[in-house]
């Protein structure tokens, strides 16, 4: 099972956030099958989940993340785990086994769709949090980077019965999110035209089979697409040929998922915190709440029941700095009156909104939106709202 040590990164927005403690000269450190790719299109390589990844590109992170909300941007996220749950005894047993594992309806997917789950612990905290398809006669699953190995383990010891579990060796897996995302890859591979956001579909392109589902971390419209590694770099170079496509790197995928309201596991998620207390409470569906078909029989369920319904003692919520210093991971937050009440998970600078943003944890009582709360920056303490989530509108499209 992961723990507590399994963190998807350091923190991304901070001036400190990557590689402490550790240099590109660690020999334990992976490098991303696109590695010269990245070099040759100038990425600053540092340390992530393990890998060598690019932070930025010469156009830097602040017009990359505008560009990804204008256009269309790369990104490549082949360092996150993809698994392959191929039934023994048939795909109905698999689902419920599978389902056993996290408060998500996985029976009641439909072949040719994809969800978003999380798997959690006998405490009703999230151990990961993953997506996972149905493709008819197995799953497809891809897990977070740093719990990679760990969730493999969790799923072989739960579903060693009725599934063969295998991890996926040598695919990469590219991003490509942005409003113009969908007429680009349409251009390569036509039929992706009319694919809705978490279909997923196998067309091929020059004669190699794709795996592809629209959908992304961003807020934006987009596609994931997981190729042999082989056809890795004539893709990407295809793609980033077309005129609304530019490279993007980590940096900017952090701001873009933090405008969009979407948690980075080991920071706004981990496990100790609840699908309910992250606001995760769309995830689970009707047939596994409390007086559903299924209800329960997750890791965890009593806590997470009996929260969805009465409510949980903290909540993640939006937050708006009221000064232009950004409100980093680690704040403290209080109120008015010096109570402490909470802390920043994620937080920084939003180009889009043109101001600092963040998300946090504050007790339920100080949760409702307008609240001001103080977070200490620098031993000085600074207001902030509570907001709604996302900062940035979604493009989804449906």
């Amino acid at each position: 099972m992961a723990g507590s040590s399994c963190r998807n990164g350091a923190g991304l927005l901070s001036k400190s956030g990557f590689g402490r403690g550790s240099g590109l000269s660690d020999p334990k450190l992976k490098r991303l099958g696109l590695h010269d790719l990245h070099t040759a299109l100038g990425g600053k390589m540092v340390p992530f989940a393990g890998y060598e990844m690019p932070v930025q590109y010469p156009a830097g992170v602040m017009k990359e993340h505008l560009h990804t909300r204008s256009a269309a941007g790369l990104f490549d996220v082949s360092h996150m785990g993809q698994v392959i749950l191929r039934p023994k005894t048939g795909m109905a047993a698999l689902a419920l086994a599978f389902e056993a594992m996290m408060p998500v309806d996985v029976a009641g997917l439909a072949q040719g769709r994809q969800r978003y789950g999380l798997f959690t612990n006998d405490a009703g905290g999230i151990l990961d949090d993953l997506m996972f398809a149905n493709r008819g006669d197995h799953f497809f699953v891809v897990v977070n980077a740093a719990c990679k190995e760990a969730d493999v383990a969790h799923m072989q010891a739960h579903l060693g019965a009725v599934a063969d579990v295998q991890y996926v060796e040598n695919r990469a897996l590219l991003a490509l999110q942005g409003p113009k995302a969908g007429d680009v890859l349409a251009r390569l591979i036509p039929e992706t035209a009319t694919m809705r956001f978490m279909d997923v579909a196998r067309p091929v392109w020059n004669g190699v089979e794709l795996w592809i589902s629209r959908s992304g971390y961003t807020g934006e419209d987009g596609f994931e697409i997981s190729l042999p590694d082989p056809e890795a770099e004539p893709f990407a170079k295809a793609l980033l040929a077309e005129p609304e496509v530019l490279p993007i790197g980590l940096g900017a995928r952090d701001s873009l998922r933090l405008e969009a309201g979407l948690c980075l596991y080991g920071h706004d998620i981990d496990t100790t915190t609840s699908p309910v207390e992250a606001a995760l409470t769309w995830a689970t569906q009707k047939s596994r709440r409390t007086g559903g078909a299924r209800q329960g029989g997750f890791p965890g369920a009593a806590r997470i029941l009996t929260e969805l319904a009465s409510g949980p003692t903290r909540q993640r919520v939006g937050l708006r700095p009221e000064t232009r210093a950004p409100m980093r991971e680690g704040t403290e937050l209080f109120t008015q009156s010096g109570d402490p009440v909470g802390s920043v998970t994620s937080g920084g600078f939003s180009p889009s909104v043109e101001a600092p943003v963040a998300m946090g944890y504050v007790l339920r009582s100080n949760a409702a939106i307008g609240t001001v709360l103080m977070g200490e920056v620098r031993g000085k303490r600074l207001p902030v709202t509570v907001c709604e989530l996302p900062f940035h509108p979604t493009s989804y499209k449906r």
